[in-house]
């Protein structure tokens, strides 16, 4: 798998981030993990703002995965901004999430959501979940970008 794309996760839980970090590193994940806390620092990652002021914005993510129950800014909200933006609009977006609820689903999905999947609660689940979903996202997936067209 490519190694020079980062992966952005936006989880505002430590044990979640934890979690998924070591999920990555059992399921030989080598890509560079960025990760926002709260859909704010989501926003300014993406978009070059606050304290990510003056990043290099050719080099976005090869996907987002995100929370929908984030401080300050929701899931929901960072995905809407994403896709009215063209040079985030494209970007691979997969909610993981633990909400069950139609509305959000149905939301997520309505905003251009690729993916929706409620995290495993068992370990070992959760580490072979995590496994498929960046193995898709990373090594099957084909991007807008693959043509070589600069999208981001």
């Amino acid at each position: 798998m490519p190694a020079e794309r980062p992966i952005l996760l936006v989880e505002d839980n430590p044990d979640d981030e934890a979690l998924m970090l070591r999920a990555f590193s059992k399921n030989g994940i080598r890509n560079p993990v960025v990760v926002a806390r709260d859909g704010v620092e989501a926003i300014d990652y993406l978009f070059g703002t606050g304290s990510y002021e003056g990043r290099d914005l050719s080099l976005m993510p090869s996907v987002v995965l995100l929370d929908l129950k984030l401080p300050r800014i929701d899931g929901l909200e960072v995905l809407r901004r994403m896709r009215a933006d063209e040079h985030t609009g494209l970007l691979p977006v997969v909610i993981l999430t633990t909400s069950r609820e139609r509305q959000d689903i149905h939301e997520a999905y309505r905003l251009g959501a690729n993916s929706y999947i409620r995290k495993p609660v068992d370990f070992d689940r959760f580490i072979h979940a995590v496994g498929q979903i960046v193995t898709y996202w990373l090594a099957l997936n084909e991007t807008a970008d693959s043509s070589g067209n600069g999208l981001y």
